[in-house]
């Protein structure tokens, strides 16, 4: 079993050294899941919410929670991000929405805290959004599903989660 490189020889908590390290393209995909009520779901689905467009505000959201990732975890480095994507997938009959977040960085540590935050928080703008109808509403599912780059190398999950078709 590998060691948590965030202790040190006595068990100290750390920060990482990561000058030596090599700058290099760095990539990671997380996920969260955001359940609801059927009448939610609806509403949010056909962007009929009085607050708004609740997708594109919890897009908006979720690249911003990745660009602030260092100021919230604190063990992070702040990192050069050169792209955030976060995409959405409902599932009618799990009156539930998906939630992908891509981030890359060209640098000399890796990219799934951002990924994972700003999944997470894209979670939590729904939520936020929609708890006045909807205070029952369930975030699961976070987790990494791909990394790419740095030593360790490709890390890809094995999920039987269901296809982005929402078939």
């Amino acid at each position: 079993m590998k060691e948590f490189t965030h202790l040190d020889e006595k068990g100290r908590v750390r920060m990482v050294d990561v000058g030596d390290k090599q700058i290099t393209r760095r990539r990671a995909v997380a996920s969260s899941t955001i359940s609801m009520q059927a009448q939610t779901f609806a509403k949010v689905a056909s962007n009929q919410s009085r607050k708004g467009n609740v997708i594109e505000t919890a897009r908006i959201a979720g690249i911003m929670a990745a660009k602030q990732t260092h100021l919230l975890i604190p063990m992070c480095h702040p990192i050069q991000i050169r792209h955030v994507q976060i995409d959405f997938y409902p599932y009618a009959a799990a009156c539930s929405f998906r939630i992908e977040a891509l981030v890359q960085a060209d640098d000399s540590t890796g990219v799934e805290m951002e990924a994972m935050t700003a999944a997470c928080v894209a979670a939590l703008t729904v939520y936020d959004m929609c708890k006045s109808h909807d205070r029952a509403m369930t975030i699961s599912e976070v987790c990494l599903l791909e990394k790419y780059g740095g030593k360790s190398g490709h890390f890809i999950r094995n999920s039987t989660s269901p296809d982005k078709s929402g078939s």
